[in-house]
């Protein structure tokens, strides 16, 4: 068990049980309605702790596995490799702690996201041979590596991104909702936003009324954003237009609900740290994939039927 085949059977039994779980958690309000008629609903709570708890071993290994030999494998050499990784997480994991307070288990998912991504490093590293051999060998051995194991260790990589971008969005998101006028100015985390004006716009086949807010960082200004609410006349029907600015890594939303007789608008306005390394891993994980299909050695070749030659004979009627 111990060896890369025994962490694929892992890594298959994990993601398995994950998705059963979500599976289970979305489809069993609706067969127990249909059996039972009673309504309830699955949320949040559930899923976090049945995927989140499936998936958090499964990320702690995810770096072991690739160092792992085939057949049977050293656990306790594979730790030894792993250390430096494992001691720069946990140095990441205390400055997260000590800088931004509050509960312990983000700093420990910062962490365990660090220690992901300078795991998927520490494959290639000891496939050349760093710190072992000399500089120029251990590029011409880098330039060696499978393309496979480029791929793996880019995807992997891409896991502790996406990791690293939930932990930020989720644990230091800021959130306001207020009532505002136009004039009015409220500030979401480190950002000011000011109703400057309420427009009335028309569309192919809605009404919408449209809240426009300035955007400033202290003194300096940082464009605009807009809400708004749509009305399609045909159905009668209102939706919700939410606006969204990107500031480098991490998105500003802002949406409206209805205006009141007095001018007042509800506003709901959420600033999410790193929320793009959400999307930006999985285009790496994409990329590693891509990049694994690639390696010549994992093609199958495909039977070709022979071309009949034209000397050959023909056989008489």
């Amino acid at each position: 068990p111990v060896s890369r085949e025994g962490a694929l059977v892992f890594n298959n039994l994990f993601l398995t049980a994950a998705a059963a779980a979500v599976l289970v958690g979305t489809l069993y309000p609706l067969a127990l309605e249909a059996l039972t008629g009673a309504k309830i609903t699955v949320g949040p709570p559930y899923f976090n702790l049945a995927f989140g708890g499936l998936m958090l071993p499964l990320v702690f290994a995810m770096p072991f596995g690739p160092l792992l030999a085939w057949k049977r494998g050293d656990l306790l050499g594979v730790a030894q490799r792993l250390m430096l990784a494992a001691a720069l997480a946990v140095v990441a994991a205390v400055v997260t702690a000590a800088w931004a307070g509050g509960s312990i288990l983000a700093p420990l998912a910062v962490g365990l996201a660090l220690f992901v991504m300078l795991g998927a490093l520490t494959d290639l590293a000891e496939r050349a041979g760093l710190g072992r051999v000399d500089a120029r060998v251990a590029l011409k051995r880098l330039r060696g590596v499978p393309r496979s194991a480029y791929g793996t260790a880019l995807a992997h990589f891409g896991i502790g991104v996406t990791l690293f971008g939930i932990v930020c969005a989720s644990s230091w998101s800021v959130e306001k909702i207020i009532a505002v006028k136009v004039g009015d100015t409220f500030a979401v985390g480190s950002r000011a936003l000011t109703l400057e004006r309420m427009e009335n716009r028309s569309g192919p086949n809605y009404r919408s009324r449209t809240a426009v807010f300035s955007i400033r960082d202290g003194v300096e200004p940082q464009g605009t954003i807009e809400a708004s609410r749509r009305m399609f006349a045909a159905r009668q029907m209102g939706t919700t237009e939410a606006g969204i600015r990107t500031f480098g890594l991490s998105q500003l939303y802002v949406s409206m609900s209805e205006e009141s007789p007095s001018g007042e608008v509800s506003i709901r306005a959420t600033y999410r740290p790193s929320v793009t390394l959400i999307w930006l891993g999985a285009v790496v994980m994409a990329l590693g994939g891509a990049l694994s299909l690639s390696d010549r050695r994992l093609r199958v070749g495909a039977p070709k039927r022979a071309l009949r030659r034209a000397d050959s004979p023909v056989p008489a009627e």
